[in-house]
């Protein structure tokens, strides 16, 4: 399935569109945006984690993802980064998985830094 490399998040989990079926799920991965200079994500913890992130989804019967880069490290450190207070991420990378429950989107799971380098952890959270 596809990787979607600039995933346009809204507000916050509950306004993800979602498909109505309730076994659906829907992955994010909230990584640090690409250093200008560089071109490669300023984390280091990101750059460890994104080919694992990619092989998972590159995978030929392997869910979506959505990509959401949560802003340089300056604005990745403000308390009130947008990340932080409306989607309760605190780590990056962090790898969310969102389903339908009860009508209303939920997450129902969540990898965040080395646990996505464990392909055991992966592949079950995956599942």
């Amino acid at each position: 399935m596809p990787i979607i490399r600039d995933f346009a998040a809204p507000a916050n989990a509950k306004a993800l569109e979602f498909p109505e079926s309730t076994d659906s799920k829907l992955f994010l991965a909230f990584i640090s945006s690409d250093d200008p200079i560089t071109g490669q994500p300023w984390c280091p913890d990101v750059r460890a984690a994104l080919p694992s992130i990619n092989a998972a989804f590159e995978a030929e019967n392997a869910p979506s993802v959505g990509i959401v880069q949560v802003g340089q490290k300056p604005e990745w450190r403000e308390p009130k980064n947008v990340y932080r207070t409306n989607w309760n991420i605190n780590n990056v990378p962090a790898l969310v998985r969102y389903q339908r429950l009860n009508g209303e989107v939920s997450e129902t799971g969540r990898l965040i830094e080395g646990e996505i380098l464990d392909k055991k952890k992966l592949q079950d959270f995956l599942a």
